[in-house]
């Protein structure tokens, strides 16, 4: 099946996925559990490539057979994120891109050349964020670092 997505990330750190029982949690979160939701969500606990805009969701949609909108998509990618669900990101393309969100921080690594997005966690720049910002009078509330650079991967796609 050719979903036509964007490359799959790869994780550089062990990040167990939850198991959700998903029509509850929806309900619990005042959402009913309707095909499309339910759909999206499923999507997103699926697939290996774990950053996805609302058309690579509504393409995959698509090419199941599934008879939905793009502004039904937009607007279950919207409730999902505030709902806690998904997380929104605008990486180098400016273009919103969403992932489950599994409670755990991480930041992320994007290049420049083939779009691809490693996930990394290091605890060491973690603990010099904290001690910039204490050290300026600052408490981190939340913060996103994304890294921008050129892959120098021999199989990057965009590598000329």
């Amino acid at each position: 099946m050719d979903h036509r997505l964007p490359p799959p990330i790869r994780r550089i750190f062990p990040h167990p996925i939850p198991i959700m029982n998903i029509p509850h949690n929806l309900k619990t979160i005042g959402l009913k559990a309707t095909g499309p939701r339910l759909r999206i969500l499923k999507l997103f606990e699926d697939t290996k490539v774990r950053h996805l805009a609302a058309e690579d969701v509504y393409r995959v949609l698509m090419n199941d057979g599934l008879d939905v909108g793009l502004a039904t998509v937009y607007r279950v990618l919207t409730q999902f994120e505030h709902a806690g669900i998904l997380r929104r990101h605008h990486f180098e393309s400016g273009k919103a891109v969403f992932e489950l969100n599994e409670g755990e921080h991480h930041d992320h690594l994007v290049c420049m050349q083939c779009g691809q997005v490693e996930e990394f966690y290091d605890a060491e720049i973690e603990k010099r964020q904290n001690r910039i910002a204490k050290d300026r009078g600052f408490i981190i509330r939340e913060h996103a670092l994304s890294l921008y650079a050129d892959c120098n991967k021999p199989d990057c796609p965009r590598k000329g």
